[in-house]
């Protein structure tokens, strides 16, 4: 199994990023299943405004989607802002948006049998709302989103911790990030066996 993680901090490399890191729990949970994991920092690309799959010379998208097109499992990970997901984010979830027009070779929309676990951090409130955006946005497109699989980590309120700061991970955190990895290798090993149907001509 190949998976792609799509890290949308605001952070350019090499700037240590919160969001990275609570990926890379998932992640590694994926590693010890056996996985092949490849991470993208999103802000390092040059990724244009739009809703096509290729916006022109310089954009750097098509080769990203190449990526997300070739994983069985796509980690989809943004900081919280404002109590929201990051404009990073909302940049390729646009993008995605290409791909409702789009099919493969059995007419079936280009992103089924793929799986998406949400991944959300921050040191503010809005964590369960922004899953729920990604989850609904990435099942629309074509994802499969397992059970229990949104992993997030929110510090105290109007506080200033941030994750990569902590001492420990907490526990249920690490859980989750095991379980959202078990439950989305499970899932992908079933789909690769058993692949959504072609439209019924």
């Amino acid at each position: 199994m190949t998976v792609l993680v799509l890290n949308c901090t605001l952070k350019p490399a090499p700037a240590e990023s919160s969001t990275g890191a609570l990926a890379g729990l998932v992640s590694g949970a994926l590693s010890d299943l056996g996985c092949d994991v490849d991470t993208v920092r999103v802000v390092d690309h040059s990724v244009q405004a739009g809703v096509e799959r290729d916006m022109g010379p310089g954009d750097g998208w098509p080769a990203l989607l190449r990526q997300v097109l070739d994983a069985s499992i796509l980690v989809f990970a943004t900081p919280t802002w404002v109590g929201q997901h990051s404009s990073v984010a909302q940049r390729v979830i646009e993008r995605l948006d290409a791909e409702l027009s789009q099919t493969d070779e059995r007419g079936r929309p280009s992103l089924y049998d793929r799986v998406a676990i949400p991944v959300v951090v921050g040191n503010e409130d809005g964590a369960h709302h922004i899953v729920g955006i990604l989850a609904q946005t990435l099942g629309d497109v074509g994802f499969t989103i397992p059970a229990q699989s949104g992993v997030y980590w929110n510090g105290e309120a109007m506080g200033k911790t941030d994750f990569i700061a902590l001492d420990t991970v907490p526990e249920s955190v690490r859980s989750a990030a095991q379980t959202a990895a078990a439950n989305a290798m499970h899932l992908a090993r079933l789909l690769r066996g058993h692949p959504y149907p072609a439209p019924a001509e």
